[in-house]
């Protein structure tokens, strides 16, 4: 028999999705305190401001906001701290290349667990303009209709 992965998403950015063209998904692990782990696994986390910064060859993420635990008391944790990413070193260097040459930005795009362990996955952006963003929804609305209109037909 084979061992299927359990995958639980926690955490969507349907947001980057809209606004960048996302390419180069990575999964990466996260630095987390126990009040953190235990926010994120009631839903109390959210990714759609955050984005990834490259410093001194480590991977950080800003602007990811988790809410505090309840139950924390006083060893609750700071909501807006910088969390460190867990990727291999060429993984890194590589996303660096992307991001400096060719203006890419690092995304999160989700936040799951994986076997027991809280990963995010994050992406290669680069930025909507205005009319691509009327495009997709354009798009995202005739899809809808043609669904609907098979639907009715039947």
């Amino acid at each position: 028999m084979e061992n299927k992965e359990s995958i639980k998403i926690l955490v969507s950015n349907k947001k980057a999705y809209f606004n960048y063209f996302l390419s180069d998904f990575l999964e990466c692990g996260i630095e987390l305190f126990g009040t953190e782990i235990k926010s994120i696994k009631n839903h109390g986390c959210s990714i759609s401001d955050a984005y990834c910064v490259i410093k001194n060859n480590q991977l950080y993420i800003l602007n990811m906001n988790i809410a505090p635990y309840e139950k924390g008391t006083v060893y609750n944790h700071d909501p807006l701290r910088t969390r460190k990413l867990l990727a291999h070193k060429k993984e890194i260097l590589k996303l660096n290349n992307k991001v400096i040459k060719d203006g890419y930005t690092l995304i999160p795009t989700k936040i799951y667990l994986k076997k027991g362990l809280c990963k995010i996955e994050i992406a290669l952006g680069k930025g909507k303009k205005l009319y691509d963003k009327r495009e997709s929804i354009k798009e995202r609305d005739d899809s809808r209709n043609m669904a609907k209109a098979i639907k009715r037909d039947r």
